[in-house]
């Protein structure tokens, strides 16, 4: 085995249709795997050499393989066979109840893909058939029949998340309510409650990065108190965005113009978020350099 295919991974995600391959696309996608959705078995050789050669920006790589490649789906078996020899390679298989199944494909108004003329029962039947030896074989094998979407993508994070990975990346974005509210904020404050440097002198051509305007203010009456109130506030909020696996949380911070106060509260307000257990936090400053 190469020292590539030490690092490289390749996760064959297949089961049954409606247990949820969509679902967990999304959520190893969210992960930093590369994923393929629908990919005939007879190309999971050529996507391996593919990741070999595009060296560490594919180490982990994801194909979603299922009963719509029709005839070709029966080569599946052999293919995961042979590059088991010389790549690292997992299956998992997402099965469910044939009552959750006819659940899920009611309420989509959609047909089985092995249903043909029959009802919906008789594709799953086929499908389980057509399934049973690739089921068998598989390192991890998952029942979705009690998990909604949530609880699922939330379910892979669990399995497949690199040990150090954060669970929920926060971005913490300044700016000024003179250029308009960041369209993607999840959550806005306002400090415009504060003194502003603006009407000082000295003060005026600095920005909230500068000591000079950050210790003025963050030592204004009711700053200190607002970021450390407002980090604790944040503190439940996130580790709930981690249980229900929402990954990204975007916190607007705002003043007039987005260059004195909004700066020095972000700057701050990210150095407590960055204690919290399972945070990462960026920050970004919108209008810092506007007239």
């Amino acid at each position: 085995m190469t020292a590539q295919n030490e690092r490289q991974e390749l996760l064959v995600v297949t089961g049954m249709s409606g247990a949820g391959r969509s679902t967990v696309g999304n959520a190893l996608e969210d992960l930093g795997w590369y994923v393929v959705d629908n990919l005939p078995p007879q190309m999971l050789r050529p996507l391996v050499d593919l990741g070999e050669r595009a060296s560490d920006s594919l180490p982990k790589i994801a194909a979603i393989v299922d009963v719509r490649g029709g005839k070709l789906f029966a080569d599946v078996q052999r293919a995961v066979q042979e590059l088991r020899a010389n790549a690292r390679v997992r299956v998992l298989f997402l099965d469910a109840t044939d009552a959750a199944l006819v659940r899920r494909f009611e309420q989509v108004r959609r047909p089985h893909p092995l249903q043909g003329d029959g009802t919906l029962l008789d594709g799953i039947a086929r499908e389980r058939r057509r399934m049973e030896e690739l089921r068998e074989s598989s390192d991890i094998v998952l029942d979705t029949s009690e998990l909604n979407i949530h609880q699922l993508a939330t379910s892979i994070a669990e399995k497949f998340a690199e040990v150090d990975a954060p669970g929920v990346q926060v971005t913490l974005i300044s700016f000024g309510f003179k250029y308009g509210l960041p369209a993607d904020a999840d959550m806005v404050a306002d400090m415009r409650f504060l003194p502003n440097p603006f009407w000082i002198a000295e003060l005026k051509p600095l920005t909230g990065l500068d000591a000079e305007v950050s210790e003025y203010v963050l030592g204004a009456p009711g700053a200190a108190e607002f970021v450390a109130s407002y980090s604790e506030a944040l503190a439940p909020v996130l580790a709930g965005y981690q249980r229900e696996n929402k990954r990204h949380a975007t916190i607007a911070i705002g003043c007039t113009g987005g260059k004195h106060r909004s700066v020095a509260v972000a700057e701050k307000l990210a150095t407590l978020l960055r204690g919290l257990p399972g945070v990462a936090v960026s920050v970004k400053h919108r209008d810092l350099g506007r007239e």
